[in-house]
């Protein structure tokens, strides 16, 4: 069964960087589509990034681009996020997602981390 955990949330100020990381259990890992949501109290989730099984190819929700970067180390079964910039605007929970396919759709994605919480100060 695949369970994630996501890793390097915190405090920054804005203008700071942050490199989250999600390590994921099961065989299969290089099998599988990765993806970063975020999601703020009363909000929907959205959609931050997503790379297919490869790293090949990637997708960023217009908001983060030029200033996120989404990759994956399948020797290590993880999927990490550089955030660069950071703004008040990016304070939210990150979750990572696994799933078959690296879009925008969370209904793509099958399995859910439990979050990490990123705060970014004015």
């Amino acid at each position: 069964q695949v369970q994630l955990v996501e890793s390097g949330g915190g405090l920054v100020q804005a203008g700071g960087s942050l490199r989250l990381s999600c390590a994921a259990s099961g065989r299969t890992f290089r099998l599988y589509a990765m993806g970063w949501f975020r999601q703020t109290p009363g909000k929907e989730r959205e959609h931050v990034a997503g790379i297919s099984w490869d790293g090949g190819r990637t997708s960023y929700a217009e908001f983060v681009k030029g200033r996120f970067t989404i990759s994956r180390d399948n020797a290590k079964n993880t999927v990490y996020l550089q955030m660069n910039s950071l703004e008040p605007e990016d304070t939210a929970v990150y979750y990572c997602t696994q799933g078959l396919m690296y879009g925008s759709s969370g209904s793509a994605y099958n399995y859910w981390g439990q979050g990490t919480q990123v705060t970014v100060s004015s």
